[in-house]
């Protein structure tokens, strides 16, 4: 599936010990002849079988060597502050990540014509009006959407080459990361009553698709916005009741409530999710349905 052009490039993935940042070399480790590095601000690995460099993304000049030193031909940015309700609180700590940190990384990257592939979210819409294509124009409610769409202007006018890969609810396996899916599973199982929200609707992104449209970006040496999402617009509290099915959950210990009730610090989107016309078109994306990501995630599991 990899071109034949790009056999033993160099990939360079920020972030590498976070869930997105797991999947992507996990993906590239096992199938590729690549030289592949990871960092992340973690003194330790997530793997030991791959280069790693700890290396904090907001100090510019350290992030600036461990680029000019590696040289990669592409460079995955996983990296980001996600926390939505901190951000609100931490906006200096959101900010320094989430846009000065991709600041830092165009300006090497520039140098040496390495090409970024950089992470974004619906989150820099308002949910007023989705699901969004890629001209839709943004209006983030809170600081984390801020931050995000901050960080893709910077993007556009650093003069390096990017492409810019917007999603939502990320879900699936990475070691140690637990995502929302393994959440609600490990909360219902030792019988935890969980309240999910029935006003926001989005179509949820199986990792193992984001990444293969990752690989697609590369491949086809793609730039410009593309959206990544699922095939279904659901809302949370419909996406828990289809992992209840699947994993033999007991409904009722899963409640439905509004986003009002949780009293959360950061506004959400409620009317939102991604329209993904243009990566299935472009990229050849063709997500799985929320059905069979969870029947794979259950067999990697053993769930």
């Amino acid at each position: 599936m990899f071109m034949n052009d790009l056999v033993k490039k160099r990939i360079l993935v920020t972030g590498a010990n976070g869930m997105l940042g797991q999947r992507v070399i996990h993906f590239y480790k096992k199938n590729y002849d690549l030289t592949i590095l990871g960092t992340s601000i973690e003194d330790v690995s997530a793997f030991c079988d791959v280069d790693y460099i700890s290396c904090d993304l907001t100090i510019r000049n350290k992030i600036k060597k461990v680029i000019s030193d590696f040289c990669p031909d592409f460079i995955i940015n996983t990296a980001a502050f996600t926390n939505v309700d901190l951000s609100e609180k931490e906006r200096e700590t959101a900010w320094k990540i989430n846009v000065k940190g991709v600041e830092y990384l165009a300006e090497a990257a520039r140098i040496i014509d390495a090409h970024i592939i950089h992470i974004s979210s619906d989150y820099i819409f308002d949910g007023t009006n989705g699901p969004y294509s890629e001209n839709d124009k943004p209006n983030p409610l809170g600081y984390y959407g801020r931050t995000k769409l901050a960080s893709e202007n910077a993007l556009k006018i650093s003069g390096a080459i990017h492409t810019i890969l917007r999603t939502n609810v990320l879900y699936g396996v990475a070691d140690s990361r637990p995502d929302f899916v393994r959440w609600v599973i490990k909360s219902v199982r030792v019988g935890k009553q969980i309240n999910i929200v029935t006003d926001q609707v989005n179509n949820p992104t199986f990792i193992d698709d984001f990444v293969q449209a990752i690989n697609e970006v590369i491949e086809y040496k793609k730039q410009g916005i593309y959206n990544i999402g699922g095939r279904e617009f659901l809302s949370r509290f419909e996406f828990c009741e289809i992992i209840a099915d699947v994993f033999s959950l007991d409904k009722k210990l899963i409640k439905p409530i509004l986003t009002e009730q949780l009293n959360q610090q950061a506004k959400r989107p409620l009317k939102s999710g991604l329209l993904t016309l243009k990566a299935e078109t472009e990229l050849g994306y063709k997500p799985h349905t929320i059905g069979g990501a969870l029947a794979i995630m259950q067999r990697e599991l053993n769930l």
